[in-house]
């Protein structure tokens, strides 16, 4: 039940030592602060790393080739490796179980524009599938299908800044937008998680840019994904499996490592997660010193405390104070300092944070923040540690006798 009585005398006692509650705020804050800022700065690298990933599936394989740098079998160094599309079917008949989602990729610069307004972008032809590796997300319209690459069809999906940059007043949907001199209709807009430069992308149907680009059936680029189920070791024996037989089927050089490039964002994955959980653990250990530390200081006041009011909790007894109500007394003075200076040291925290977030993106630290729960629960701790190294010494001491305690020295 709250009694006036209790809290003003509480707040007496906070005024009239005010350098002890000061020492007893300044010691929860510290701590808190300490807290909030190193979760914040661990939370802001965990941000850059999933960015680092947003922009692609992590069970995502990339296929990449260039030019030979030994000779084999007869075959001369300097040797370019052109991929086709049939190098994506003999993928799926040998691998067929193991792939997720799999597309070709050719790259092109365009020249784009609709009624007046034009801008250079990037331009992707894919398979349907891409979408999904590249977790593109279609908010007007509709993605490339398959009646797109049978049909050769003749349509684009662009990106939300493309969208922005050409089409001011109206929507793009179902208008015709020229690609370097060639009419192509607008059948999606997309955003992509990959930021700005993904969003200005252009994407086509491979077939249709094999056509009129080339009239070949020459690729750049192949990406696929694994099949979610197959764990690391399996992944990586699979994109290593991937790379011996391709080098087989382009007569190259086991040991060559320009002419065929496969990459497996498995590893990376791996590594980030291993650093991320190192980085936590060392988080952790500094996070819970820090409040431990914490806890040490709070109890080595609160001993303080009570041993310097021993003549008060003499006066009290004398008086005909309960026990009870003087250490009750105590522990919600304690709680009272405590709970200020730890919301003191959120708020400071917090701040700081927000102050100095930009500036850390500098150092692969974006958006650095930290759980609210996570720093109550933090102060709550503060609390109950402060509130348990009291009411030792204050039940000790509610126990002297009123001779003695007036006798202390």
């Amino acid at each position: 039940m709250f009694d006036i009585d209790v809290w003003r005398e509480i707040f007496q006692s906070v005024n009239k030592n005010r350098t002890r509650s000061l020492l007893s705020g300044f010691t929860v804050a510290f701590a808190i602060l300490l807290f909030v800022l190193l979760f914040g700065i661990a939370k802001g690298l965990e941000n850059t790393f999933a960015e680092a990933f947003a922009d692609d599936a992590t069970n995502s394989i990339f296929i990449r080739t260039g030019e030979t740098s030994t000779a084999y079998k007869g075959l001369q160094a300097g040797r370019k490796i052109q991929l086709k599309n049939e190098d994506q079917d003999y993928i799926v008949d040998e691998y067929g179980n193991k792939v997720e989602y799999i597309t070709s990729r050719i790259y092109k610069s365009v020249n784009a524009s609709f009624q007046n307004e034009q801008n250079n972008y990037q331009l992707r032809a894919v398979n349907p599938d891409h979408q999904y590796l590249e977790r593109t997300k279609v908010i007007h319209g509709r993605y490339i299908n398959e009646a797109d690459i049978q049909n050769e069809t003749k349509v684009v999906v662009i990106g939300r800044l493309v969208d922005e940059d050409l089409f001011l007043k109206t929507t793009p949907i179902g208008k015709y937008i020229n690609l370097n001199g060639i009419q192509y209709k607008v059948v999606g807009v997309f955003e992509d998680d990959g930021g700005d430069n993904e969003e200005r992308m252009i994407y086509m149907p491979l077939s249709t840019a094999q056509r009129i680009y080339g009239n070949n059936d020459y690729v750049d680029q192949i990406n696929l994904s694994y099949n979610p189920e197959l764990d690391f070791d399996s992944a990586l024996d699979f994109s290593l499996d991937l790379e011996e037989n391709l080098k087989k089927k382009f007569l190259i050089s086991p040991v060559d490592q320009r002419a065929i490039r496969v990459r497996n964002l498995a590893t990376e994955a791996q590594q980030v997660n291993q650093m991320t959980t190192g980085l936590g653990i060392i988080i952790i250990v500094i996070g819970f010193g820090t409040l431990i530390a914490g806890i040490v200081g709070i109890s080595n006041i609160m001993i303080f405390i009570v041993k310097e009011r021993t003549k008060e909790i003499g006066v009290r007894k004398a008086l005909g104070a309960a026990p009870k109500s003087i250490v009750s007394l105590i522990l919600l003075e304690a709680i009272l300092i405590t709970t200020i200076a730890g919301y003191i040291g959120l708020l400071v925290g917090m701040g700081v944070l927000e102050l100095i977030g930009p500036s850390l993106e500098t150092y692969f630290i974006k958006d650095p923040a930290v759980s609210t729960n996570l720093v109550i629960s933090a102060t709550i701790t503060l609390i109950i540690a402060g509130g348990i190294a009291g009411y030792i010494p204050a039940k000790n001491a509610s126990r002297i006798k009123p001779i003695v305690a007036l006798r202390d020295d």
